[in-house]
């Protein structure tokens, strides 16, 4: 038996960017419906799943100009928020509109996004995250993720020891001590999903710092039915929280993260820290998929 509302919405049109890059090939694919009106939950879903990508937003028009009602999902689940599919959204929005202002309502709260153009010409998106949080993390826990990465302890940078951290998604951090260690990722997919689903984490935030202020970041996404997350907005709005907590890094700041070299698909997140207000910027460039 059909359902005569589900039939009465008609197919969303579902684009295709490439967030924190500036060619197609590089950074996070993302899907962005920019009108989801009348879509249920199971049928963004659905769509999510058909996708493909780690995570696709769907946008629903607000009371107000530049207002949008905000919901992500991955082939697998609704996350309450996700910053690639953010900046795609915010810079499809911007090619239909202009460069401005919007204010995304999400699951996890307000987020607003600006759209410049740079001299480049390319569209940039600033996302500010909502106030983040940082936890400790047991030793068990802890132990318990590096076997299931195949790490050991002393692969693990001591100047950057494990925190759960929060803005706007909850992550995971360890820190690696070399870049080989980053370089070689080979976990149990199954076991990790179990790990993070009862942690409530949406990735495992790995990075390997190069210099005071410049990152590789590696995510593993299992419980999106993902292997990795080749740029990853809210884990990077998380981590510049995290470093500003241990005080690895001191507001203001403009941290550069490189993610997806080991993909094949290299991105560059920047992180901002500001002085007087302790939400995260994270910036990007995106550029439609044909």
């Amino acid at each position: 038996m059909t359902n005569d509302a589900t039939e009465a919405v008609p197919a969303p049109e579902i684009l295709r960017y490439a967030a924190f890059a500036t060619r197609p090939e590089g950074g996070n694919p993302a899907g962005v419906v920019l009108d989801a009106t009348g879509l249920s939950a199971e049928r963004m879903l659905a769509v999510a799943a058909e996708v493909g990508y780690s995570e696709t937003a769907f946008l629903t028009p607000g009371p107000a100009e530049g207002a949008y009602r905000v919901r992500y999902f991955s082939p697998l689940a609704e996350v309450p928020f996700c910053g690639h599919a953010t900046v795609a959204a915010a810079v499809a929005l911007a090619e239909r509109t202009g460069p401005g202002r919007y204010v995304f309502a999400t699951a996890a709260g307000e987020v607003p996004v600006e759209v410049d153009k740079g001299a480049d010409g390319v569209l940039r998106a600033t996302l500010t995250s909502v106030e983040p949080r940082v936890e400790e993390v047991t030793a068990a826990e802890v132990d318990e993720a590096l076997a299931l990465l195949g790490w050991a302890r002393t692969d693990l940078d001591p100047a950057l020891p494990p925190r759960l951290a929060y803005a706007g998604a909850r992550h995971l951090v360890l820190a690696a001590a070399t870049r080989e260690r980053l370089a070689r990722l080979d976990y149990d997919f199954d076991g990790l999903a179990r790990y993070m689903t009862a942690r409530d984490l949406t990735t495992v935030q790995l990075v390997w710092r190069e210099g005071p202020e410049v990152f590789h970041v590696r995510d593993p996404f299992p419980v999106g039915g993902v292997v990795e997350d080749p740029a990853t907005g809210a884990a990077a709005a998380a981590f510049g929280a995290y470093l500003r907590e241990l005080g690895a890094a001191a507001a203001p700041a403009v941290l550069t993260l490189h993610q997806g070299e080991d993909l094949g698909r290299p991105g560059v997140l920047r992180v901002a820290l500001h002085d007087g207000d302790p939400r995260i910027r994270v910036s990007g460039a995106a550029v439609a998929i044909p």
